[in-house]
């Protein structure tokens, strides 16, 4: 993944979705995808099915996205008082 790619990581809602590999990574793709990182989904999707256990999956996930909770208000939601 380049560098330009990992400062502009898409937030990610994962924090309380159902925990399966496959859900998550279905998640994160469909966020990369949505941002124009096709590329980047399709990378990620291959190392996480190449790796070696949960945690080690859910690094490669974190090396793509920025992981959040679903609870978490977006970021574009103001609120200012006026």
């Amino acid at each position: 993944m380049s560098n330009e790619s990992k400062q502009s990581k898409p937030d990610c809602p994962l924090i309380g979705q159902d925990g399966n590999i496959f859900n998550l990574v279905g998640i994160a793709s469909r966020t990369l995808k949505r941002n124009g990182l096709s590329d980047e989904a399709s990378e990620m999707t291959s190392k996480v099915f190449k790796s070696g256990s949960y945690e080690e999956a859910l690094g490669i996930i974190g090396e793509y996205v920025n992981i959040t909770s679903v609870d978490e208000p977006d970021e574009d939601i103001g609120l200012d008082m006026r």
